[in-house]
């Protein structure tokens, strides 16, 4: 299964996988308004032997057969200021 990803050029490391390229038509506008333009940045094959380094391939290759895309958001970072961090129930 081929892949095209494109970058948002608003949200930082926020990426769109599609599954036919530039079809921008698959990504309902409530999701693809806030993104802004996209920017095309490589076509990847999703065999399943393939490791994507934030996402899980088989994840993408399913959003990719159901609805002809996958977005991929930015990693959480963990907040130090968090109420549980460094806590110890024990």
């Amino acid at each position: 299964m081929q892949a095209y990803v494109y970058k948002s050029q608003r949200k930082a490391d926020t990426f769109v996988y599609l599954a036919a390229r530039d079809d921008f038509e698959r990504i309902p506008e409530s999701l693809r308004a806030p993104l802004g333009e996209l920017a095309f940045v490589l076509e990847v094959a999703l065999t399943p032997e393939r490791k994507l380094a934030r996402e899980n391939t088989e994840t993408v290759r399913q959003n990719l057969a159901a609805r002809g895309f996958h977005l991929q958001f930015p990693p959480r970072i963990f907040d130090l200021q968090d109420g549980d961090a460094g806590r110890s129930d024990g």
